[in-house]
């Protein structure tokens, strides 16, 4: 964190924002402001350099053209992926959550290069789109929470041998594989399928961002009445029988 703060990094809402995916950049600086943290939420357009000066840098989803002219521009701008080796906290979603792999399919049903900042590769599924709540267990090292969230992706994402699953589905197909895995991760890059927000449902994770970006092992505790009243809310919808 700069001496001017923690500073935010919005990634493309022009082109990656599906779903209410904005509102995990709204979860992250709220929870930051409760704590007194002092935080600059910057919005960065497709049209704009990416900063390398971020702290967090969050990415949504989009749809299938949207997210191939997203990917042409981070691999051609490079300022994400310096952010990363920078030891930038990275948080993508869905389209985001594939632009950080090796490679997805894209809109022209063409191999398309990633930023290859998670070890995964996606392709596209040839059965049912995976629409639905989903329920699962975070990583155990990670000491969070159940998962909650909401998929829509017709993507299947493979991991490969240095990416660790983020979460183990319970309910819902996660990255489609059928092996029960749910987005991927590594020190400080996470992706993952759920949107939500899936920040707004599962707050714990937007404070684990704040602790990897702060470097502590804790923080001050704040209200998580609206929170935990929402999580209960889905949770309970997920595993009502159809």
């Amino acid at each position: 964190m700069s001496n001017n703060g923690l500073r935010l990094v919005w990634v493309y809402p022009d082109l990656l924002s599906t779903y209410g995916d904005q509102g995990n950049a709204l979860v992250v600086e709220r929870r930051a402001r409760q704590r007194g943290l002092d935080v600059q939420r910057v919005d960065v357009r497709s049209d704009q350099p990416i900063p390398t000066s971020g702290d967090i840098y969050l990415i949504g989803g989009g749809e299938d053209r949207p997210q191939r002219l997203a990917s042409e521009r981070l691999r051609r701008d490079g300022g994400l992926s310096r952010a990363a080796s920078n030891g930038a906290i990275i948080f993508s979603v869905c389209a985001g959550y594939q632009i950080l792999g090796h490679e997805f399919i894209n809109d022209l049903g063409e191999r398309e290069p990633g930023l290859g900042l998670l070890d995964v590769v996606s392709t596209r599924g040839e059965g049912a789109r995976c629409v639905g709540d989903v329920l699962g267990d975070i990583d155990p090292n990670l000491g969070l929470p159940p998962l909650t969230g909401f998929e829509n992706h017709q993507g299947i994402t493979h991991l490969g041998p240095t990416a660790r699953p983020f979460a183990r589905t319970r309910i819902g197909r996660g990255n489609g594989t059928g092996d029960g895995t749910e987005g991927a991760y590594n020190d400080t890059v996470f992706g993952t399928y759920m949107h939500g927000p899936v920040l707004a449902r599962n707050p714990l994770i937007a404070d684990h961002l704040l602790k990897l970006a702060l470097d502590v092992n804790a923080l001050p505790p704040c209200d998580d009445r609206w929170y935990e009243a929402l999580r209960a809310e889905r949770i309970a919808s997920a595993t009502q029988p159809a």
